[in-house]
């Protein structure tokens, strides 16, 4: 046991008791809310508030441990059993009860029923848990993911279940690794437990219904931009509600619209990015989705402000992780379905590496460590922007396409420039790609020009705007086209197969030669 984290005062995970009180609810409560939490510690000999160690005399030392053995197991439901044991600190005795995170949740104390007795750590006080949060420790006790529950009420319909087959093969499409995937189909929906059928048709699940509807009210996601780093003054907002996804895509569509696009040169090269890694926008939003607690009345946030990128999640971390733990890859499902379907489009890419991903990509860019804060309602990722004092002293930092009022700030010439949202769900929502190259362009024979007939559209826009700007990055022609980066490349690829252009180089520093 190491005393010196003991004696660093009162947190989230330890509670100080300067003697043992006369009635035993005022620790049994705690040791209630360490269970369903994500355990801890109390210690008795100490005075909360002032910290001052004040010990156990020696003559009532192991009666004082009996009776915190006697009260916990009377007073708790389902039974809990700590560790109690004595230590020494300034030559004073301490008595430290150890409760590891339960796996029989929730539990509550049996005088004040499962209703009024069940308790939960926020911060570093005790709170009696709010009904949503009592639901959600009853599924974690029976180990029961919420998204595969019945939804009651909803009606499935063919054009639900065609559009999201549809809309799955098409992210599966766009996968760069994954294009020999098999098409999703009816059957791959019932093997995931999106739907049950019976003898009355189909029945949904939660995440059916998440990932096809408006069906829940709260299942939605909050954009707004405030001036300044506190929630005083909006500069704009949004609601994006429908699947999942679209909501997703949405959202970091909102980030990329409110933060700044810089651009620098490369040689003979001028070279566009945005001042935070786009996949850690992503990351971010993504994982606030498909972990948060959808018993809590209250939806995914994602906020921006001059210093920082803020997503909260309701709900926190899922059965006892902590975020050590999650930063070393350890990951606890709360919605299995819906981290499957996402992992089946390619929207995760590997379970227990999102929080690592993050701060990984934020050292990248050469940002701050981004913020990780738990509690027992809500999960919160700060991605801290570079102020302008800190782009003076960056070597190599990158200069602001536009002069803006703020950084917070909108422009409606910027908004219209990077294309606005649609109803109509896009093909991406802003991976980061390869800068692109071209060599000025050649004539070519009959045969390529019949070719370029055969090309759709949107190739057609391509091939024509890597034709006229040598300079252009995979990102530039989804702005210019109006669709997503992973579209543009998608669509280079089909270019590519057809002889049109070639690859020279690295994916860093390479280009494409335009043969037609």
């Amino acid at each position: 046991m190491n005393i010196e984290e003991l004696l660093h005062g009162e947190s989230k995970n330890i509670e100080y008791k300067e003697k043992l009180p006369s009635n035993s609810d005022r620790y049994t409560r705690t040791v209630v809310a360490f269970a369903n939490s994500q355990g801890g510690k109390i210690v008795f000999g100490i005075a909360d508030g002032t910290n001052r160690i004040v010990g156990i005399d020696d003559e009532i030392l192991f009666q004082v441990m009996d009776s915190i053995a006697a009260a916990i197991y009377h007073s708790c439901e389902p039974a809990i059993v700590p560790d109690i044991e004595p230590c020494t600190a300034d030559g004073k005795n301490l008595i430290v009860v150890t409760v590891s995170p339960g796996t029989q949740r929730p539990y509550y104390l049996k005088s004040k029923g499962k209703e009024a007795g069940t308790y939960v750590r926020v911060g570093g006080t005790t709170r009696p848990a709010h009904p949503e949060t009592i639901k959600d420790l009853e599924l974690e006790g029976a180990n029961i993911s919420w998204d595969a529950l019945p939804c009651i009420g909803f009606k499935v319909t063919r054009e639900a279940i065609e559009k999201l087959c549809k809309d799955m093969n098409r992210y599966r499409k766009e996968l760069k690794n994954r294009k020999d995937l098999p098409e999703v189909t009816e059957t791959n929906l019932e093997n995931w437990k999106l739907i049950t059928k019976n003898s009355d048709g189909c029945t949904a699940s939660n995440a059916f219904a998440l990932l096809t509807s408006e069906f829940f009210q709260l299942a939605k996601t909050q954009c707004a931009v405030f001036k300044g780093t506190d929630r005083v003054v909006f500069l704009d907002k949004r609601e994006y509600t429908g699947p999942l996804y679209g909501q997703i895509e949405e959202a970091v569509m909102f980030v990329l619209r409110n933060i700044r696009l810089g651009a620098e040169i490369r040689g003979i090269r001028r070279v566009e990015s945005y001042e935070l890694p786009v996949d850690a926008i992503r990351e971010m939003i993504v994982n606030a989705h498909c972990h948060r607690n959808y018993n809590e009345p209250s939806s995914v946030q994602v906020a921006v402000y001059d210093d920082r990128l803020e997503v909260t999640s309701p709900g926190g971390l899922y059965k006892g992780l902590t975020i050590e733990q999650a930063l070393e890859g350890h990951s606890t499902l709360r919605n299995r379905i819906i981290a499957n379907v996402f992992c089946q489009m390619g929207l995760i890419e590997s379970w227990g590496t999102g929080l690592r991903r993050i701060k990984s990509l934020a050292a990248d860019f050469n940002l701050p460590p981004p913020e990780f804060i738990d509690s027992s309602i809500a999960f919160r990722v700060n991605l801290f922007r570079k102020t302008a004092l800190n782009d003076e002293h960056q070597t190599g930092s990158k200069t602001s396409e536009k002069p803006r009022n703020s950084i917070g700030e909108t422009s409606e010439e910027f908004r219209n420039n990077f294309g606005k949202t649609s109803d109509k769900l896009r093909n991406n929502f802003g991976r980061t790609s390869e800068t692109v190259q071209v060599l000025p362009p050649e004539e070519n024979d009959n045969k390529q020009n019949n070719q370029l007939e055969q090309l759709n559209s949107t190739q057609k826009k391509i091939v024509g705007l890597l034709k006229e700007n040598s300079t252009l990055t995979a990102e530039s022609l989804a702005r210019q086209i109006g669709i997503s980066s992973r579209s543009v490349e998608y669509n280079i690829q089909k270019i590519k197969e057809q002889g049109l252009i070639v690859r020279h180089g690295s994916h860093k520093d390479g280009y494409w030669e335009v043969k037609v």
